[in-house]
């Protein structure tokens, strides 16, 4: 039975189609490519070019921990008051969290203890001095008064340093320690709330900061696929929030360990983040591409037509010359399939409306 479609196409287009050949097991047709259809159809060259892998993996994003600062607690105590919430823009020397601490307040009892030492230790070498000089006591006493007043500055230092260790200006006699933002950023990262007590072995950060402007992308690789992804190799990242949109950046450290929970291999991807649309968390799809060293014929991927569990594609060798030729793919990635066989360097294929000149070639 004839295909009606294909007649209203080939109509359509200006084809002309004449004297029927038979080739193999495929009957072809003489098909020509009227001037209007010329306009159409796009031909392209067959070519020899290095073949390029694609790996896709899953991610996440996440703060460049190089350019972040962290917060840690100066001192125990208990946290009274948090200004700032995760996400929360802010800038240097804003307030973020308040904490009342015995170690604050104990540090100035000791301050003000030690000032009145050396308050006293001052008068009496004063008076030792005096009476040194004078003739009426020993140097033994002049001495001994000097060595007081020297443990009583170094005394009051120390206390002074701790508190300035413990906060500085940011610190009063009541033990209130006030934490501040030490530079602009965002809070990455929030580890305190209000009712929380430090302990004095606390470890972790309070708060992370970060600009946001480099961030990285943590990409999961299965055992199968770790010869696949190495350090330099081209990245490509889509995030749910803007599938229209693509990051590009390079793989920039491979793990040399699997993470025993899962048995994925990490691979870290930079990236710089100007409009701050990367946001830290975020489930990402990446796509790996490298280069192997093979080689391979490769045509355009919209030039080939899949039919009855087949691949074809159109030959051009002239506007009266067109042949069907069965190709066999290795892979597709991106917009250029590999041949394994099927076309040589330099020959011609339509890639542009070729779907109906291979119509009106294979029809019966």
């Amino acid at each position: 039975m004839k295909k009606p479609l294909i007649y209203i196409a080939a109509a359509a287009i200006g084809l002309s189609a004449c004297q029927e050949k038979k080739t193999g097991t495929m009957e072809a047709k003489q098909v020509c490519v009227s001037d209007s259809l010329a306009k159409m159809i796009k031909i392209d060259t067959a070519k020899t070019t290095a073949m390029q892998d694609e790996l896709s993996l899953s991610g996440e994003v996440s703060f460049d921990e190089n350019k972040v600062v962290k917060i840690f607690p100066f001192a125990s105590g208990q946290v009274t008051d948090v200004k700032v919430s995760l996400g929360d823009k802010v800038s240097k020397g804003q307030t973020l969290a308040i904490i009342r601490s015995a170690d604050v307040a104990g540090n100035y009892t000791d301050l003000t203890s030690t000032r009145a030492d050396l308050a006293i230790a001052k008068r009496q070498l004063e008076q030792a001095e005096y009476l040194y000089k004078s003739g009426i006591s020993s140097e033994r006493d002049y001495t001994e008064a000097k060595e007081n007043y020297n443990k009583s500055v170094a005394a009051n230092s120390k206390v002074r340093d701790q508190i300035a260790i413990n906060g500085g200006g940011n610190t009063n006699a009541s033990g209130t320690l006030v934490i501040k933002a030490p530079s602009d950023g965002y809070i990455v990262e929030k580890n305190i709330a209000t009712g929380n007590f430090i302990r004095p072995d606390n470890s972790s950060s309070l708060f992370t900061i970060s600009n946001m402007k480099d961030v990285w992308i943590w990409a999961n690789v299965f055992e199968t696929d770790i010869a696949k992804v190495k350090k330099g190799y081209d990245a490509k990242i889509t995030v749910l929030a803007y599938p229209d949109k693509a990051f590009y950046g390079k793989v920039d450290e491979v793990s040399s360990v699997l993470d025993p929970d899962n048995k994925v291999m990490k691979v870290r991807i930079a990236l710089t983040n100007p409009d701050l649309l990367l946001k830290p968390e975020m489930f990402t799809n990446v796509v790996i591409t490298n280069k192997e060293p093979s080689t391979s014929v490769s045509v355009p991927a919209s030039s080939v037509i899949f039919d009855n569990a087949k691949n074809f594609v159109v030959l051009y060798n002239s506007k009266c010359n067109l042949k069907v030729r069965e190709v066999v793919p290795i892979k597709t990635v991106d917009s250029v399939t590999y041949l394994a066989s099927g076309l040589k360097p330099g020959e011609k294929i339509v890639s542009k409306s070729q779907l109906l000149l291979y119509n009106a070639l294979t029809e019966e």
